[in-house]
């Protein structure tokens, strides 16, 4: 009778293990439709969906810590990241007059100007803890996407979305090398304090077949040459692989598994960008500076 119980319950495991892969291919295929479609029909299209996907996941951020219940402290948070974004992508595909960008420098004060709000906020015994989650929101988050654009435009004036899709092939290709590899051969954890789940054998993976993605991309994108794609793998395996990691130990931190459940099969969208965020600041540093 145990022995019943056991393979209908192994049974049962497979049957959800396989659901929920399939969901995840589905929304992930989808996903994969839409950013196409944004990022090669216009720079304004391409603009629109990086702008929403960050402001869906700076609010996420917020909501999970404990934000919700500061609404003017979070929507200023989300229309200050928005501002940011804004003028960033304003400054390489409308370049402003020399004088107007001077005006940028409004971003420091505003920013300071959340002081201001807990200033004078009545019975509230953790301002500066709100304020350290507020300020993370934006420089974890928010900053992160409005440095896309570095990439988008890396040669000034000229819009390139295959520079963002090759970053964001060689982000997938580390994640499903790593979880294939991990699922069939993983037995060594990686980071067993963070994230149990994720092996040596799995990060092995990840790395051999972004490297492979990298080697094709060379050849069929022109908007990088082969040592900076190669460049990117680097950055890609190291910060990207340490994106998830950070996600993990901040899941951990207010105990919760899963950012969200807006995605299907992914959880929430900073379940799907988390190697993202941590690996675009690398990414643009090197490609500015080589």
């Amino acid at each position: 009778m145990n022995e019943d119980n056991s393979v209908k319950t192994d049974q049962n495991t497979k049957k959800k293990g396989s659901a929920e892969l399939k969901q995840r291919i589905i929304a992930g295929l989808a996903g994969l439709g839409i950013i196409l479609g944004a990022l090669f029909w216009h720079p304004w299209s391409y603009f629109s969906i990086f702008l929403l996907i960050s402001l869906i996941t700076q609010r996420e951020f917020y909501q999970l810590t404990g934000l919700r219940k500061k609404q003017d402290l979070q929507i200023y948070g989300i229309v200050l990241g928005a501002a940011t974004n804004v003028l960033i992508f304003l400054y390489f595909y409308s370049p402003l007059p020399v004088a107007a960008v001077k005006f940028y420098t409004l971003v420091f004060p505003a920013l300071f100007a959340a002081f201001l709000l807990e200033l004078y906020r009545k019975n509230n015994p953790t301002p500066f803890q709100d304020l350290g989650w507020w300020f993370l929101g934006i420089m974890y988050i928010a900053v992160p996407f409005a440095l896309l654009h570095f990439v988008a435009f890396y040669v000034p004036g000229k819009y390139s979305p295959t520079n963002i899709l090759g970053v964001l092939f060689l982000i997938w290709a580390n994640d499903i090398g790593a979880y294939f590899t991990g699922k069939a051969f993983g037995k060594h954890s990686l980071f067993p304090r963070i994230s149990p789940k994720k092996t040596w054998e799995g990060s092995i993976g990840g790395m051999v077949t972004t490297l492979l993605v990298a080697i094709l991309l060379s050849f069929i994108f022109n908007g990088l040459q082969a040592w900076q794609w190669l460049g990117i793998v680097v950055i890609v395996i190291l910060a990207g692989t340490s994106g998830d990691l950070i996600e993990s130990m901040f899941k951990r931190s207010i105990h919760i598994k899963d950012s969200g459940s807006t995605i299907p099969g992914h959880g929430g969208f900073l379940d799907r960008f988390d190697a993202l965020l941590m690996a675009i600041p690398f990414i643009v540093a090197f490609l500015q500076i080589f």
